[in-house]
Parts: structure tokens; C-alpha cells; sequence
């Protein structure tokens, strides 16, 4: 059996290290593996695509959809290798695995000042970067039609052309647990999710903010929803935003959506019902709204002194989303805001409560890292903002530590739960996926073969 002889990944890799190893990986397969141009960023840099198979059966695999979230790409690459190891997942799943290696390549080169490490939180939140939701290519807030981001074209156009039995999107949790999202159910998948999670040490996350009302369909695993029009602060909690996720939905293809915590907490996977669940939500609530208020007030001395660089644009965007989106998360909470006409929460355990807790100081970290980096970046700071900030971003992330528990995981353990949960989910979409060839090059895979999941 074929070893692959790339040194294994303890830290993650940059966009230019995720081209070099792939390019790597075909120079000594060159037969089993194919890297081709996919399409080319806003800032012109190349979409890599790594093929592993000449199987009928079309796998999509998009790593890097959020530019803060790099375990995807090694993942993939981990992919990529097991693949080439084993005939069963080319051959045996008569499969092609299509793995593009990072859809937001010019957003995540502005957090490689934090990828080497040292992994500390604070370390992590003062190099963070994602662009504004507008920004984020799986997103289609106009429909796939009225899609203008190139990388969101190219990925559009991948679903077009292999038109997958199974795609999946490679997400990372910064402070949390592991969970997956999926546009068709999966039977069986939730127990090999528990299993692969319990060798490796990683938390699930029983009760995620983003899934709030979305349909359960095992311990960590959650139906998305189709998707429509809302406000932002609700396409978040209560309904699948338009996305790529959807899109090959007409083909009969199953998405999944496969999160891995940076940083993992015990109490996500805590399904004790706690003493008074409005005490705790009221805390957590009234915590986003005075948190956003400070950050408001340093954003309001410091807005006056930029310049109109792109790069003071680039930064502001997210930071004017998190702020306008926090007030809203913080109301949906609060039982103190609900009225009549109002959509009420589920039950909540302790492993619901804590999510919840750690999205709204998420939100907050983001947005102090993110005006830690505009002031920093113009060089100069007279409203006095930069202590402050450095104060506020120290605090929160002991109250991480501290409070809600969160131990760093080693990146080869975020990587190897990611892969064999992907290799898991795939094996179950394919048991009754359509056999096609759709990878672009001529005569690969012909058989008939049985219709996609009947709901």
C-alpha cells in the first residue's frame, strides 16, 4: 500500500503550503491525482482543485469557505492522502474526490499572522479576520443568479459541472464543540459521529446558537433548513440563509456542513437542566448588549482618524455586521424581550446555555480583535482606544478560559476527527447515490445505478 512521504501537519498550513503539498502529492501520483486552476480570487489568486479517483461518483469537499477557519485545508490535504492510500475510497466507492483546497484564499493569507501559532485565544482574536457577511463567498444573499463574487462563481459553477452525489463544507468552531449540518438526512451518521469524537477527545456541541430551531437528527447532528428571506440576525438562529449549500440540492446531493473546534468546551456536551434558565440568559444577554455598547463607543472615537484605505473598508465591514447583528442575537434571547408574537426558544439544558454564552462573547472578541487590528494598521492611536482594547480582549479570553473551560486541541486531532467524519458521511450518501461522470474529463464512470435518498 502506497505511504504518502509528506511530513504530517502539527500547525496549519498557509495558501501558499496548501499548493506546494498538493502539487506534491501529484508529482508522486500522477496518475491517481490531478491539480487544476478552478477559478481566481478578487485579489487574483488562484482556486486549486485537487482530484484524487476516476470514479463515477462525484465528491465536492470545500475547504476554507470562512477565512478564520483553516483546518479545513489540511484536512483535505488528509483526504487527498487517505484516498491515494486506500482503493475502497476511489476504486471500491467507484469515487473522484474533488477537493478544493481553500474557497477564500485572499481572506485567509490576513490570518496567517496567528496560523504558526503560539495557539493562544488572545493571540488567535488579535489576528482574526473574516470578511462581512456580504463578503462570504458560500453566502448568496441575491440568489445564485445574482452571485458576483468570483469565488463564489467558481464554486457555483463546480456544482454545475460534477453535479456531486455528496459535498461537504469544512468548517472550524473557534471555542465550542463538533457538530454537522446537513441538507438530507444521514441515518447512522450520528453514532459515528460519537465515536470518532469520543477516540479523539473532541466535545460535541449538543445544542449550537446557529441550530437553535433547525430540526435534530441525532446527538450533533442537525437538518438545515430550506432556506428564506429574513432579517440578519435571524438567518443566523432561525433558517438557512441562501447558500452554496443548497445549490446542487436539484442534482439530489446531500451537503455537509462539518464543523471542528480550535478550542474545545466540555459543558456543550452538559444536557443537565439548569436551576433557572432565565437568570443565565438574562446574564448572557445584558453581557452582548453592554460589551456592544463599549465597542460601539471605541469604534465612535476612533472611526474620525481613519483613512479611506481599502484596507481600514475591509476591516470596518465585518466590525459594523457584528455590532449591528449583536443587539439583535442579545433580544432574541432575552426573556425579558420576548413578546406575544415572538418565536420561543427551545428547551434549553446547560448545553444550550453555554453556546449560547459563548456565541455572545464570540461576537464581542471578534469585533475588539478587529478594531485591535484598525488601529494598529493606521499606525497611530490618539483617542488612547489600543490599551483598552488589549484590557477588554485579555479579559474576555480568560473568561473563556476560566469560565467556560476552553482547552486548546491539537491541530492533528481537529484534522483527523474532520476527516473521518467527511470519509463517514460520504460512505453513507453513497450507499444510494447516483453513479455519474461529471468530472470533466471524458469516460469516467457510466454504470446505472439507484435513485438518491427518497424523502
Amino acid at each position: 500500500m502506497w505511504r504518502c512521504a509528506l511530513p504530517p501537519l502539527l500547525r496549519y498550513p498557509t495558501v501558499d503550503e496548501l499548493g506546494a503539498r498538493a502539487a506534491a502529492l501529484v508529482a508522486r501520483r500522477p496518475r491517481d491525482a490531478r491539480l487544476r486552476r478552478v477559478g481566481t480570487s478578487r485579489a487574483g489568486t488562484p482556486l486549486w482543485m485537487l482530484s484524487v479517483g476516476h470514479g463515477g461518483r462525484q465528491a465536492l469537499v470545500v475547504a476554507g469557505p470562512h477565512a478564520n477557519e483553516p483546518v479545513g485545508g489540511a484536512t483535505a490535504l488528509r483526504l487527498a492522502e487517505r484516498a491515494l492510500a486506500d482503493p475502497r475510497l476511489r476504486e471500491g466507492a467507484d469515487a473522484t474526490w474533488n477537493l478544493l483546497l481553500c474557497l477564500d484564499p485572499d481572506g485567509a493569507r490576513r490570518n496567517e499572522a496567528w496560523l504558526s501559532g503560539p495557539y493562544t485565544l488572545g493571540h488567535y482574536f488579535r489576528n482574526f479576520f473574516r470578511p462581512g457577511f456580504l463578503e462570504q463567498p458560500e453566502w448568496l444573499p441575491e440568489g445564485a443568479a445574482g452571485a458576483t463574487l468570483p469565488e463564489t462563481r467558481a464554486l457555483l459553477d463546480l456544482q454545475d459541472e460534477l453535479r456531486p452525489v455528496f459535498q461537504c463544507s469544512l468548517h472550524g468552531v473557534d471555542v465550542g464543540g463538533a457538530f454537522v449540518e446537513l441538507t438530507r438526512e444521514l441515518p447512522g451518521l450520528a453514532q459515528r459521529v460519537a465515536h470518532t469524537a469520543a477516540r479523539l477527545g473532541i466535545p460535541r456541541e449538543l445544542g449550537p446558537y446557529d441550530t437553535l430551531y433547525w430540526p435534530r437528527l441525532g446527538p450533533a447532528v442537525y437538518r438545515i433548513p430550506p432556506p428564506h428571506p429574513g432579517d440578519l440576525a435571524a438567518a443566523i438562529t432561525e433558517a438557512a440563509v441562501e447558500s452554496t449549500w443548497f445549490h446542487p440540492h436539484r442534482y439530489g446531493t446531500v451537503t455537509a456542513v462539518v464543523e471542528a473546534p480550535m478550542w474545545g468546551v466540555a459543558a456543550v456536551e452538559d444536557t443537565t437542566r439548569p436551576a433557572d434558565a432565565d437568570a443565565v440568559l438574562r446574564s448572557v444577554s445584558h453581557t452582548l448588549r453592554h460589551d456592544t455598547r463599549l465597542l460601539e463607543g471605541i469604534l465612535g472615537r476612533i472611526r474620525p482618524g481613519l483613512d479611506s484605505s481599502p484596507d481600514a473598508a475591509c476591516l470596518l465591514a465585518p466590525i459594523d455586521d457584528y455590532l449591528l447583528v449583536g443587539p439583535g442575537l442579545a433580544d432574541s434571547w432575552d426573556p425579558d424581550m420576548h413578546d406575544a408574537g415572538a418565536r420561543p426558544l427551545p428547551p434549553l439544558d446547560m448545553a444550550r446555555l453555554t453556546a449560547l454564552r459563548l456565541a455572545g462573547r464570540r461576537v464581542a472578541l471578534r469585533t475588539a480583535g478587529l478594531l485591535h487590528q484598525l488601529v494598529t494598521g493606521s499606525g497611530r492611536d490618539p483617542s488612547g482606544a489600543l490599551p483598552e482594547l488589549d484590557r477588554l480582549i485579555d479579559a474576555w479570553c480568560a473568561d473563556y478560559r476560566e469560565g467556560c473551560g476552553a482547552r486548546w486541541i491539537p491541530v492533528a486531532r481537529q484534522v483527523e476527527y474532520q476527516a473521518r467524519v467527511v470519509i463517514a458521511a460520504f460512505e453513507l450518501a453513497a450507499r444510494y447515490a447516483p453513479v455519474r461522470s461529471h468530472s470533466g474529463e471524458a469516460g469516467w464512470g457510466s454504470q446505472a445505478a439507484l435513485p438518491m435518498h427518497r424523502e
